[in-house]
């Protein structure tokens, strides 16, 4: 029991010197200068005449990052020592522990392509200092099923107006309505309006009626459609920037102790309650030593002996009733 107290003491230490570092201003601005410098490194061997006079300066300086972003990583782990959950409840502490430990994969530590994707990744844990950016990222994952039902949508109106397209004007302009894989890669390009002008002229020179496919078709594609897009991106935005604020209320009132958390200062206990508090850490002495006792005395080697009633040591100031209650 009193290893696993020292054990427990130990990671309670741990985690407050770490959270003393990560904590600190100048911890966020220096991982977040390195992840700027990172992404820097990754710019310049894109240039093959530096690459090829510099490259090892460039390899050293990878390998700096490397062992910087580790040491991030263990500091951070360290600062949630006492409580090892905490860190993979946090999803950006999951995708940074990903990321860094990536590199040390014998498979992918070999793969050029696979390691350079893994140090593009590097760059993205610029949402973690940025809130504003974190929330775009919030919002973006929230809106991929809105999006995806945005795009089945999409897909249809485009399926329809390209088989209607194909029927209309496949004899007189076979160059874009010729099949429907033509009719509907004009269609995508119109949904831009980009060339809008010469297709409805061209549309017209065949028949007046044309002018009713493509109002339909712009009306639906390019203004309801996208404006029901921009709704669904809006929305998840607002649920992110809720969600980013019940974080840091939650991050606010967390107890003094917890990772990220900010000391808020506790109301004085009643009088009532003070003298139990005293009552119960008096009663906690007194076990605390009453166990000391037991475990320094010898233990008998034939029958069981009869306990020995001792009194237990007094604390200072405590007077004890007959019956032996505190």
């Amino acid at each position: 029991m009193r290893q696993s107290a020292r054990v427990r003491r130990a990671r309670v230490g741990i985690a407050r010197r770490c959270r003393t570092v990560t904590e600190a201003p100048a911890f966020s601005l220096g991982v977040f200068t390195m992840i700027v410098g990172n992404a820097a490194l990754l710019g310049v061997e894109t240039y093959g005449g530096l690459v090829e006079r510099h490259a090892g300066v460039l390899d050293a300086a990878e390998r700096f990052f490397l062992a910087a972003f580790t040491v991030e990583m263990l500091l951070r782990l360290g600062a949630c020592a006492d409580r090892p959950r905490s860190f993979f409840r946090d999803p950006w502490n999951c995708f940074d522990l990903l990321v860094v430990a990536a590199a040390f994969v014998p498979l992918l530590r070999e793969n050029t392509t696979l390691l350079r994707l893994l140090r593009l990744a590097r760059v993205l844990r610029t949402a973690r200092f940025l809130p504003q950016l974190r929330i775009l990222l919030i919002a973006i994952g929230r809106s991929l099923p809105g999006t995806f039902s945005f795009l089945v949508v999409g897909a249809l109106i485009l399926y329809v107006y390209a088989m209607l397209g194909w029927m209309c004007f496949a004899g007189s302009d076979p160059a874009h309505y010729g099949s429907l894989g033509r009719a509907g890669l004009t269609l995508f390009l119109l949904m831009t309006l980009e060339g809008l002008g010469d297709a409805v002229h061209a549309g017209l020179a065949a028949s007046p009626w044309s002018i009713l496919f493509y109002a339909s078709y712009v009306l639906l594609a390019s203004f309801v459609l996208v404006n029901v897009l921009i709704g669904v991106v809006l929305n998840s935005l607002e649920e992110a920037r809720e969600i980013e604020e019940a974080a840091a209320r939650a991050k606010a009132s967390a107890p003094s102790g917890s990772p990220g958390a900010v000391a808020v200062p506790a109301a004085p206990p009643a009088a009532g309650e003070r003298e139990l508090l005293e009552r119960l850490h008096a009663a906690r002495r007194i076990l605390e030593e009453a166990e000391a006792l037991l475990g320094r005395a010898p233990i008998p080697a034939g029958p069981v002996a009869e306990p020995v009633a001792a009194e237990a040591p007094r604390p200072h100031g405590l007077a004890l009733e007959p019956t032996g209650r505190v």
